[in-house]
């Protein structure tokens, strides 16, 4: 069963940067793409990122104004999500998960996504 653990989350000023890490165990083949997605309070949970793992190919969501950046370890086990410019708009708990399909429809689409972590508190304070 496949395990996925963020981390790096924290409480930072705005203007600050983090980068959040997903690390997988368990799976038994390699997953097409490993996706972020954030939920903020009183907000519906939003697509962030995701990266393809065979090429490193990457999608942002459109509103994200260039801060973020994915990108994967060689084993292809960690994915990574930096963050830059912290807002505190972006305030909310960010979460990896598994696209397994191989195909990219549906890459920004939450129900494409089969297997998800618990995820990491991001605050940013201003």
């Amino acid at each position: 069963q496949v395990r996925l653990e963020e981390s790096g989350g924290g409480l930072v000023q705005a203007g600050g940067s983090l980068t959040l890490s997903c690390a997988a165990s368990g799976r038994s083949f390699e997953p097409y793409a490993v996706g972020w997605f954030r939920h903020a309070p009183g907000k519906e949970r939003e697509f962030v990122s995701t990266i393809t793992l065979t090429d490193g190919n990457t999608v942002y969501a459109d509103s994200l104004e260039g801060r973020f950046t994915a990108s994967r370890d060689s084993a292809k086990l960690k994915v990574f999500l930096i963050i830059t410019n912290l807002k505190p708009e972006d305030t909310a708990t960010y979460f990896c998960a598994e696209k397994q399909s191989y195909s990219d429809y549906g890459l920004t689409e939450e129900s494409a996504y089969r297997d998800w972590g618990q995820g990491t508190q991001v605050t940013v304070s201003s």
